[in-house]
């Protein structure tokens, strides 16, 4: 028997809470930085783990919707996930993890999503890479954007503060169509635009680009600065946190802003979409700096609920036979049918088309990577000729998942 116990957080565990987790992410705590991430606390939604009264492991849910191809679904955002450095490797993890899962389900959210400290780790509870990130390192010097300017749109600065609503509106109006995107509340844009000393990194405050057409908002980018000389002369650079442009004019207007500072040598982006049009549009693509690395890992909880409640690019009438080693429920052959305009998905004791394991599932959920890499990795078994293709064309999606924020 565990010699721990779990239970749901109470408001005033906060301060507990934060000073535990930034020990186990080697960090000091810090008031601003928990003063921020305090907007977005979910306290009936925090699992704690404690051993004698003392908080050991941690795990919480953001509730919030996911965009996912064509539709968004109700899904458990986790976050808060840690184990005093004491206490790892002995089931607290694993308990936290285990119990978190049936919670989501219990709520009704048929999908979990996170941000991995460690792919390595999650992958043991059922989540799938879903979403790759592509990270920029821009010569600005290098680099020209070949696409002409759209003179109906201009751009002018702003303090993220004093044009929350706009942002938010923008926003929202951009991200039930993108999949990877994620909804967001009041204490949400709280958390987003807080902009704590530590999280600089000697950087600037935190700004705001606006592109507008007319009188309207169509686009924004939020960003910082960072003067730096040397004997040749200024290298300063440009770091974007988040860049939202749903129309091709506001996509380029705010490009050629960010790329056009006086001053600056380099424009960085962490956490850029995979299929970032900008890798089109410049003269020198090379120059972009680019590299891959992973984002949003997704973790189906309730495999007929999640299938059904995406779209699918292409018809799609096949036979999953699908393996969960802690969802027995999950654990068996279901028909997906399915296509642009609605899904069902349903049992069957029909023979299989594919046999892939949830975490398949997850990695495919969002629309990429298609099913045929994981086949071809040995991940997805094609039981049927041809199936893979065809699950492939019904999977994917005209535009790649993107973790636009960590959570």
């Amino acid at each position: 028997m565990p010699d721990f116990d779990i239970s749901t957080a109470k408001p005033d565990d906060w301060s507990t809470l934060v000073r535990m987790l930034s020990l186990s992410f080697l960090e000091e705590v810090d008031d601003e930085i928990a003063a921020a991430e305090g907007h977005t606390f979910e306290p009936d939604r925090t699992l704690l783990a404690r051993r004698g009264g003392e908080l050991i492991g941690s795990a919480g849910v953001f509730t919030r919707r996911l965009a996912v191809p064509g539709a968004t679904v109700a899904c458990g955002h986790v976050t808060q996930v840690g184990v005093a450095a004491h206490a790892r490797r002995q089931g607290v993890l694993t308990a936290l993890k285990r119990t978190q899962l049936a919670d989501i389900r219990a709520a009704g959210e048929p999908v979990a999503a996170l941000w991995a400290s460690e792919g390595r780790i999650y992958q043991r509870f059922g989540y799938g890479l879903a979403a790759r990130r592509l990270s920029l390192e821009i010569d600005a010097r290098e680099v020209v954007i070949t696409v002409p300017a759209d003179p109906a749109v201009t751009v002018r600065g702003a303090v993220p503060a004093e044009v929350r609503d706009t942002l938010a509106r923008v926003f929202d109006a951009a991200w039930p169509d993108r999949p990877g995107w994620s909804q967001r509340h009041e204490t949400t844009w709280s958390y987003r635009l807080a902009d704590p000393s530590a999280r600089r990194d000697g950087a600037s405050p935190l700004r705001a680009v606006l592109a507008g057409r007319g009188g309207d908002v169509v686009g924004y980018a939020l960003y910082r600065t960072r003067s730096d000389w040397d004997s040749a002369g200024p290298r300063g650079a440009v770091s974007i946190v988040e860049l939202v442009a749903p129309t091709p004019g506001a996509y380029v207007a705010l490009w050629r802003h960010l790329l056009g500072f006086d001053l600056t040598r380099t424009t960085g982006w962490w956490c850029a979409a995979s299929d970032e049009p900008l890798l089109r549009m410049v003269n020198e693509p090379r120059r972009l700096g680019a590299g891959i690395g992973d984002s949003l890992w997704v973790r189906l909880v309730d495999v007929p609920t999640a299938l059904a409640a995406r779209r699918y690019a292409a018809p799609v009438d096949l036979v999953l036979d699908v393996t969960d080693e802690i969802f027995p429920e999950n654990a068996r052959r279901w028909r997906l049918v399915g296509g642009p305009d609605g899904a069902t998905c349903e049992p069957t004791t029909d023979a299989a088309d594919l046999s892939l394991d949830v975490k398949a599932l997850g990695s495919a959920y969002l629309g990429d990577p298609s099913l045929g890499p994981l086949a071809q990795a040995g991940l997805v078994v094609e039981e049927r000729a041809g199936a893979v293709a065809r699950a492939s064309a019904g999977f994917g999606w005209h535009r790649a998942p993107h973790g636009i924020e960590v959570f």
